[in-house]
């Protein structure tokens, strides 16, 4: 089972002392929290896509190349590429040069974003969500597997002996995660392809991840891929970890409160009740964490969000020491003892090699 961090970069002023950081120093804080999650063990570094203040990655493939360059291990991957809004020739002619670059520690998670202005600014329209999701990557797949393209779709010009270049890494494409928070539609997609599925979790309850979850694994036997419990799941989460819980429940609390996306809503508590939100001592992380496979099974990935809200890089990086140095290593134990047999590996540039 593979670990790791997303960010979504937001810029978010730190409530504690009313400083907001660069864009630099943001963008510096990102890289320096993927090299920490190589260092500290983690599998996985994970970087959002947005074209809108308050957040910065708005050329996820720009910082994964710079990461790429100084680390040796970390799989490196978007949460998300925004397959609605960017042209899928474009997505695959850089994630195949980032592989290259990478030596194929990279895959791609296509989504539709949360921003709705995203559409018109890039000329497309918000009501064409779905259809746009779904025929982009019908022509993504077919680029990244075909050497000459002849495509005509609703979306985009037509394209006629088309050759996306560079082709991907030992002819294999990156390995693709669809990911969504409440769309059927993108499990539907998922399945049908047989890629993963990426569940963002963090901000809906237990029974809405379930239904989401077991809905891709059905539909992804339907089309004869496997076994339900053979399909590729992938979680995110929330923590906030100090050794004793009541210093976590407090140093966290002012971010909760005047975080964007939280503020004025339930109270930290309550929304920890109804999320998968975890602040708390590690050994409750990692008794929450474990507790995810009661509702979604055996999974493959799990990635944790740890650096918004305003949460200055130092403590960013302890956590990022806490995480690695006392949850994962047991989280990684425990998983492996409960996993049901004939359960799949996560997917990896060498795997999907050796397989093709």
């Amino acid at each position: 089972m593979q670990f790791g961090v997303f960010s979504v970069g937001d810029v978010t002023p730190d409530p504690t002392d009313g400083r907001t950081p660069s864009e630099h120093e943001r963008i510096k804080a990102m890289v320096r929290i993927a090299l920490k999650a190589e260092e500290v063990g983690l599998d996985v570094f994970a970087t959002g896509e947005h074209h809108n203040p308050p957040f910065v990655p708005s050329s996820p493939t720009t910082m994964l190349g710079y990461i790429a360059a100084r680390t040796e291990r970390l799989i490196l991957s978007t949460a998300t590429t925004l397959i609605t809004t960017s042209d899928p020739v474009k997505i695959a002619e850089d994630f195949a040069m980032l592989q290259h670059l990478a030596d194929g520690r990279v895959d791609v998670m296509l989504g539709r974003g949360n921003t709705p202005p995203v559409y018109p600014w890039f000329g497309q329209d918000i009501r064409q969500g779905i259809p746009l999701a779904i025929e982009n990557y019908e022509l993504l797949h077919r680029l990244w597997r075909e050497d000459v393209v002849d495509w005509e779709g609703r979306f985009r010009t037509p394209l006629q002996g088309f050759t996306a270049t560079p082709r991907p890494l030992d002819g294999v494409p990156p390995f693709v995660w669809h990911g969504s928070i409440r769309s059927p539609q993108i499990a539907e997609q998922a399945a049908y392809y047989g890629d993963g599925f990426f569940h963002n979790h963090i901000f809906w309850p237990a029974e809405h991840t379930k239904r989401m979850v077991a809905l891709y694994r059905e539909r992804f036997a339907h089309h004869g891929h496997g076994d339900p419990e053979q399909a590729i799941v992938g979680l995110g989460g929330q923590v906030f970890m100090r050794p004793n819980s009541q210093d976590a429940v407090r140093e966290f609390r002012p971010y909760f409160d005047h975080a964007p996306v939280y503020g004025g809503g339930p109270s930290l508590e309550e929304f920890s009740t109804q999320t998968p939100l975890t602040v708390g001592s590690p050994q409750q992380v990692i008794d929450r964490t474990l507790g995810f496979r009661e509702y979604v099974g055996d999974y493959q990935r799990q990635l944790f969000l740890m650096d918004h809200a305003g949460l200055p890089l130092k403590t960013v990086l302890e956590q990022l020491d806490i995480l690695g140095e006392e949850v994962v290593p047991v989280l990684r134990k425990e998983f492996a003892t409960r996993r049901s047999p004939g359960v799949p590996d996560a997917p990896t540039h060498d795997s999907l090699r050796a397989a093709s």
